[in-house]
């Protein structure tokens, strides 16, 4: 459990992302905390590199909903600091902290505190001692890298612990996580590091976490992009979507449009997009900018329109009504939003117990 997040087994794979504001800067990170949970974020990670943002993160910690995990290398006492002030999990290497003394006093805060622990490895900071032994990263070295971490922890009977294994390349890492993952049972953290900019950093993300997730690999998973992070939460659900994991607001089918279209595809796409940001509930909303495909996409989404003359606009797989190409993003939002709030209703009133069965 990180907060009241499970990890591993049968949950639900949890999407987080990390902060990239300056943490004692407390405004902007809460603020920053805040835009990935409506994003639908699960979890969020905050670099912790002093005891000044130790201090700070305390106070993030009191302002946010999410459960945080602190980033810590090296210094001992800042992880000891941030347990008491209740952070939910800790990042760290347990052989990058020092003595072994120094270690087990982490390690019995957070047991103590009831808080996991992630074991990060990642291909630019591994030990000298695996570079000139590999002479340059590998798989081999960054699952030796691992064992080592998980070594020490197994000797302090410290089991509630989780592994990242991370590279910026892509067949490295999905090598390694496959290594390891018959090594150990606990769960794994997934992510392609530095994987770029948000278009190619997405591209990447999708294939390598995508690989491993295909395969019943990983409990966890951080899309890293030179974006704003509230991004990586959305690559991250798109990627879970596609592979029909995990559903978390509206997926969009649409086509990539040509002469035969009717109105705008690319344009009503985007605007549509935007203005559904909000929404988690999951629906499937096709946007088909003809007669060849339109009618079939739309009949098997919930709500759908299919480009003709007039457009035709289905709702569960049924025509429902023509709409004039100005007026196709507010139909459809306005379609989208009353069924959800139709559904929520629902579900509200399903739960209401009739007075005859309490009697």
């Amino acid at each position: 459990m990180v907060g009241n997040v499970a990890i591993g087994g049968g949950a639900p794979i949890a999407v987080q992302s990390m902060t990239n504001t300056e943490t004692c800067d407390v405004v902007s990170t809460v603020a920053q905390i805040l835009a990935l949970e409506k994003a639908g974020a699960d979890l969020v990670r905050v670099s912790v590199p002093t005891m000044e943002a130790a201090e700070a993160f305390g106070k993030i910690k009191q302002q946010a909903n999410l459960p945080l995990i602190a980033d810590i290398h090296f210094d001992y006492k800042i992880a000891l600091r941030v347990a008491e002030l209740g952070v939910d999990c800790l990042r760290i290497n347990p052989g990058n902290i020092g003595r072994e003394e120094r270690v087990k006093a982490v390690v019995e805060s957070a047991r103590d505190h009831g808080i996991p622990i992630r074991i990060g490895v990642n291909a630019g900071s591994l030990e000298k001692d695996l570079q000139k032994k590999y002479g340059e990263p590998t798989p081999e070295a960054l699952v030796e890298s691992a064992m080592r971490h998980i070594d020490i922890l197994d000797r302090l009977n410290f089991p509630d612990f989780k592994v990242s294994l991370k590279a910026s390349d892509v067949f490295m890492t999905v090598h390694a996580y496959r290594q390891l993952a018959d090594q150990i049972e606990q769960p794994l953290h997934l992510g392609i590091t530095e994987a770029g900019s948000l278009r190619s950093g997405a591209v990447k993300s999708a294939i390598g976490l995508g690989m491993l997730l295909s395969e019943g690999i990983g409990d966890t998973i951080r899309v890293s992009l030179a974006a704003n992070p509230v991004e990586e939460v959305r690559v991250g659900f798109d990627i879970l979507k596609s592979l029909r994991i995990r559903n978390k607001g509206i997926n969009l089918i649409a086509c990539p449009s040509c002469s035969r279209q009717q109105f705008d595809v690319i344009s009503t796409v985007n605007e549509l997009e935007a203005r559904l940001e909000d929404i988690t509930e999951p629906m499937d909303v096709a946007v088909i900018g003809c007669v060849v495909n339109g009618p079939g996409e739309a009949k098997e989404a919930a709500i759908g329109i299919a480009g003709g003359t007039p457009n035709l606009l289905y709702v569960d797989g049924k025509p429902n009504h023509k709409v004039e190409k100005e007026f196709l993003v507010d139909e459809l939002e306005r379609e989208i939003r009353e069924r959800i709030a139709r559904n929520k209703s629902t579900i509200q009133q399903d739960k209401i117990i009739p007075i005859k069965e309490i009697s």
